[in-house]
């Protein structure tokens, strides 16, 4: 379902951004049972922007979604989360756009366990990725410049 955030922004510059209403992604993170923690990752299809790099499940923001609301409904959307065994510890914004009002939320959120995730067609791919082995995979250009920031985020859980 297409929601009325689906399409470009553009700066002053006239450099693009996906989501009219800004956008955000989940930055999910799990305990394996050998206690390592891990963050979920989507290896973006490569038909979409950036496609073949990694990120995070995220998209468009719709006008009457807050930055939590649409993290966790794109996650929904992207890798079959359920919402309630997600708890949201954080958003924060990781990029903007000059001249507009458009932003990227990186909503930090915690499961008790790697959860089973089933990919759509925005992904070839969905994996519990250790938080060491992340900066090695060819990862989006946005998220690769927040990850070491929001790696060292000192959050609760």
């Amino acid at each position: 379902m297409r929601g009325d955030g689906d399409g470009w922004a553009f700066s002053d510059a006239g450099v693009r951004f996906w989501g009219r209403h800004g956008a955000a992604g989940l930055l999910l993170r799990a305990p394996r049972p050998d206690g390592i923690r891990t963050v979920l990752l989507q290896h973006r299809a490569w038909w979409s922007h950036q496609g073949g790099t990694w990120a995070l499940p995220g998209g468009a923001r719709d006008s009457h979604e807050t930055a939590e609301e649409a993290a966790i409904r794109e996650a929904q959307e992207e890798a079959g989360l359920p919402a309630d065994r997600i708890v949201v510890r954080a958003a924060v914004v990781t990029a903007s756009a000059s001249g507009t009002s458009w932003t990227y939320t990186t909503v930090v959120a915690d499961a008790d366990e790697l959860l089973p995730v089933v990919p759509n067609r925005e992904s070839t791919e969905l994996r519990w990725v250790p938080e060491h082995d992340v900066s090695a995979l060819p990862l989006h250009p946005g998220f690769a410049a927040s990850w070491e920031s929001l790696r060292g985020l000192q959050l609760p859980g």
